[in-house]
């Protein structure tokens, strides 16, 4: 019989430290509405993928996805002392803010969409033809040169481009590198004044 003593090394058979455990979510937002950078540290690293995950199944779009996660995270710094533990989870705070704010993407590119179609209907509905037509053909072209010369140099170069070169709003605003908003507006007063000067009825 062997009654040697076993060598144990001093490391030999010892358990793995273990680490220190996580503060809860709703801890670190305490934390965070007292303004602690380190606790949002956390919650961004503990977080941010599956806000980034719920996100990108409502947008498809990665890179729009990635925007609006950062903004929820950037929402969830400021508004961290609006947390009320009592009406739920944390987590379940924070993926509300996700969903929400995809949501009200999802609703702004609808609304944006929506009017580029709108503004598409009401520029193909413009009676510019009948501008042109009747200048032609019940006045004389000397008349429509001397009302287009009534207008401003803006409100001139975006008829002429939009109603007389058939260009889209987008590219009349590209080819005088200028607002599309201003260019819509300065249009639209043009059109007036250029309807008085010639004396049609639209």
């Amino acid at each position: 019989m062997n009654d040697e003593p076993v060598a144990h090394g001093p490391m030999r058979n010892a358990p793995e430290p273990v680490p220190p455990a996580r503060p809860p979510l709703a801890e670190l937002l305490t934390q965070v509405a007292r303004g602690d950078e380190r606790a949002f540290e956390d919650i961004y690293d503990r977080i941010s993928p599956a806000v980034y995950g719920l996100i990108r199944r409502i947008l498809r779009d990665p890179a729009q996805s990635q925007e609006v996660a950062q903004e929820v995270l950037v929402e969830v710094w400021r508004s961290a002392c609006r947390y009320d533990e009592h009406r739920g989870s944390a987590h379940a705070w924070i993926m509300t803010l996700a969903h929400r704010r995809a949501v009200d993407r999802v609703r702004s590119e609808q609304a944006e969409s929506d009017r580029q179609a709108r503004a598409a209907a009401s520029a193909n509905a413009t009676p510019y033809d009948q501008v042109s037509e009747e200048a032609t053909s019940r006045l004389e072209s000397e008349r429509v040169q001397r009302c287009l010369q009534t207008l401003t140099e803006l409100q001139r170069q975006s008829v002429t481009l939009a109603y007389y070169g058939g260009h889209t709003y987008r590219e009349v605003a590209k080819l005088l590198s200028a607002p599309l908003g201003t260019v819509k507006t300065r249009m639209r007063d043009g059109l007036i004044r250029l309807r008085d000067c010639l004396g049609v009825e639209w």
